[in-house]
């Protein structure tokens, strides 16, 4: 039986990217020859396949089935074919994540994800901006806000609790009341979602209107000027549990208030949920999530 190859793996390509013009970029073709192999490969089916969304394009219902039927078999034989030219089957997953998040929460624990899986390739991109996945070549985005972003899939990453912390050099733990941390030079990460603000008025204290104060744009920037003795920093037990952990950092202050918030969640389009790279890498995160909330709280406990 007749088999149109070319275009079933043209078709394949556009239902990962979502996208005629980004699968073109992606075979080194141009668009419209994108375009001539899914018409000519819906004739032979005698079905559409894909329908045209804004500048992106959609599945229907029959590409749906026939993308779920096609997609693990053309994933083998990639790989099958990589091999039998002597090559190692490397797969790109573009992951971007907020800076402190990268550097403090991702990058002490990618190693265990690469050993478990050496033939995905990891690229980290480390911003604040929020992706654009119907432009950009991005996996896996993990974002900061407030987790509401219609039309993509959204899981939080974890909940965190925000801390008053310093270096045990500048405060020992459990030394200070909340009345007494104005006195200090107070740390702020502008754009934390927990400011000291609302932290005083939890505890009912009033602080005067002229703060000592450094400022920083990033929180793990504020984490480590508080694990150097420069202040008092306000931050999540999720950015800086290395530093809770190794002694670098301690809670100044006797009974804080608790303030636990998920700032940060994972984001992807749903249909990259299909990937398996994708699927390695969320629940590759989501044992790492749980092995860290398990740590914090026997940490919780025996404090």
């Amino acid at each position: 039986m007749y088999l149109p190859l070319r275009a079933i793996s043209v078709f394949h390509a556009v239902a990962r990217a979502g996208s005629v013009s980004k699968a073109a970029a992606d075979l080194s073709v141009t668009p419209s020859a994108v375009s001539q192999q899914i018409q000519s490969l819906e004739v032979h089916l005698g079905t559409s396949l894909i329908a045209k969304v804004g500048r992106g394009v959609v599945l229907t219902e029959a590409g749906e089935r026939y993308f779920a039927m096609i997609d693990e078999e053309i994933e083998h034989i990639g790989e099958a074919t990589q091999r039998i030219r002597g090559f190692r089957s490397i797969t790109v997953l573009t992951v971007r994540a907020t800076p402190t998040l990268s550097s403090k929460w991702l990058l002490p624990r990618l190693k265990s994800f690469l050993d478990a899986y050496p033939d995905i390739e990891v690229r980290l991109d480390g911003t604040n901006e929020p992706t654009d996945f119907s432009r950009e070549a991005v996996d896996v985005e993990i974002r900061h806000g407030e987790g509401r972003w219609p039309g993509v899939f959204i899981e939080g990453l974890a909940e965190e609790r925000f801390l008053p912390v310093s270096s045990p050099s500048h405060c020992a733990a459990g030394s200070l009341t909340p009345a007494e941390i104005p006195r200090h030079r107070l740390i702020h990460s502008v754009k934390s979602q927990v400011q000291w603000t609302h932290w005083f008025s939890l505890t009912g204290v009033t602080p005067a209107t002229q703060w000592r104060r450094v400022l920083f744009d990033r929180s793990h920037m504020a984490i480590d000027a508080a694990a150097d003795g420069i202040g008092l920093a306000l931050e999540s037990t999720l950015m800086m549990w290395r530093e809770l952990q190794e002694g670098r950092l301690v809670c100044p202050v006797r009974d804080p208030p608790r303030i636990s918030v998920t700032t940060q969640w994972i984001v992807c389009p749903f249909d990259q949920l299909r990937q398996r790279k994708v699927r390695l890498f969320l629940d590759w995160l989501r044992a790492e999530r749980e092995a860290w909330q398990r740590l914090a709280a026997s940490e919780a406990g025996a404090a």
